[in-house]
């Protein structure tokens, strides 16, 4: 166990406790490794944040041996539909089907799950209040070091670090110039104000997308009579309420929402960054610290449990293997692909989550109606509902 200004040896340090960071620490302390896992956090956010697991997701998490809790406590998205409302009426536009379907949990269910998972076969692994500040690079491994709520400092070692610590990764930050990987990041011109209510729409298991002139509504449902809206607007709301929320929701698309029954409220502008690559000598890049997409589409998470599905098995085999020490992995070109498939995969994403948003802005209302009404066309194709379904659920 470490002391202050002491260290201990581990196969695999993994620096940030979210759901990405969690689902590394369960694969490896499956696959035998000797894992820890440093959340800077002393307690876990009961907020709802990222709440969409994609059917690939799903599978990594099977794999994790959570997948049948999540199902139990979330709700099954098996089909979503495009509305427009306009002269009293709304219309359908398009109806997509998920097979199989995108499961909805607040994100703090799917952390729960992982803590409670990781805890059962790893007990001890998970360290909070602890506080990652730089990484230092050593023969054979490298070196967290931290601080904890009082100061006291500390230095985890490992043969691998999977810096898991999100978009702005002070992980990703401390790499140095010898192991300094660029990163492109670029401000998107949309802004979005996010909210869940009790849900009185009717619409049950239903994903809805509202295209609207003035913008695009989403809603989506979650367990326990939920349901989160999320809308579109000209620019960065600096302090939300959800009484305008609720206002903005009925004048746009027509839903009655009471306000009162607000449970998160969110206003948030998007930013995408991704890095040129994901290793840097023994410290793995994962999540959002490699890939940072758009909320809208909901794959951010996503990506990162693949992260873990590619990299957990090539760390704990270096680590299980008795491979000789040094600055690189055992088998670099295994490595090699597995990180260039999860970047293509990080480009997918993005370009994905582009696309979503440049459709969800605001059009002068007759461009609005003929691209709606060229939508009701091309949607009658069933292999273009079929395709694009795949698309938005990470399955093409």
């Amino acid at each position: 166990m470490e002391q202050p200004g002491g260290s201990a040896e581990h196969d695999a340090v993994v620096v940030g406790g979210g759901p990405v960071g969690l689902c590394f620490g369960v694969l490896l302390a499956q696959a035998g490794a000797n894992v820890v896992v440093l959340e800077a956090r002393p307690e876990r956010a009961k907020h709802t944040r990222a709440i969409g697991i994609h059917p690939p997701g799903l599978r990594v998490l099977r794999r994790a041996g959570v997948a049948d809790v999540l199902l139990a406590e979330g709700v099954q998205i098996a089909e979503g539909v495009a509305r427009s409302h306009g002269a009293g009426r709304t219309r359908e536009v398009a109806r997509l089907c998920f097979d199989p379907p995108v499961l909805a949990v607040p994100q703090w269910q799917t952390e729960e799950a992982l803590e409670a998972r990781l805890a059962e076969i790893a007990p001890g692994a998970l360290r909070r209040g602890v506080r990652a500040v730089r990484v230092e690079q050593a023969d054979g491994g490298a070196v967290v070091h931290c601080a904890d709520g009082e100061g006291t400092s500390t230095g985890f070692s490992g043969r691998w670090v999977v810096a898991a610590d999100g978009a702005r990764s002070p992980m990703r930050g401390a790499l140095g110039a010898q192991h300094h990987v660029p990163t492109r990041s670029r401000a998107l011109p949309d802004a979005y104000l996010m909210g869940d209510f009790a849900d009185t729409t009717g619409d049950g298991a239903l994903a809805v997308l509202h295209l609207e002139a003035a913008g695009i509504v989403e809603s989506f449902p979650l367990p326990g009579g939920v349901r989160r809206w999320v809308a579109h607007v000209d620019e960065a709301v600096v302090d939300p309420s959800a009484r305008d929320l609720a206002r903005l929701l009925g004048e746009r698309c027509g839903a009655e929402v009471d306000a009162a029954s607000c449970s998160m409220l969110s206003a948030f502008t998007v930013t995408e960054r991704l890095a040129a690559g994901m290793l840097a000598g023994r410290v793995v890049l994962a999540g959002d610290a490699a890939h940072e997409v758009s909320p809208i589409g909901g794959q951010g998470m996503t990506l990162g449990w693949l992260d873990a599905e590619a990299f957990a098995p090539l760390i704990a085999a270096d680590a299980l293997g008795g491979a000789p020490a040094g600055n690189g992995p055992a088998w670099p070109e295994l490595w090699a692909a597995a990180e260039r498939e999860r970047l293509a995969a990080a480009r997918l994403a993005a370009r994905q989550a582009r696309l979503n948003m440049a459709l969800g802005r605001a059009l002068p209302p007759r461009l609005m109606a003929a691209r709606n009404a060229a939508f009701r066309a091309l949607y009658r194709a069933p292999w273009v509902g079929g395709r694009t379904a795949a698309r938005f659920t990470m399955q093409a």
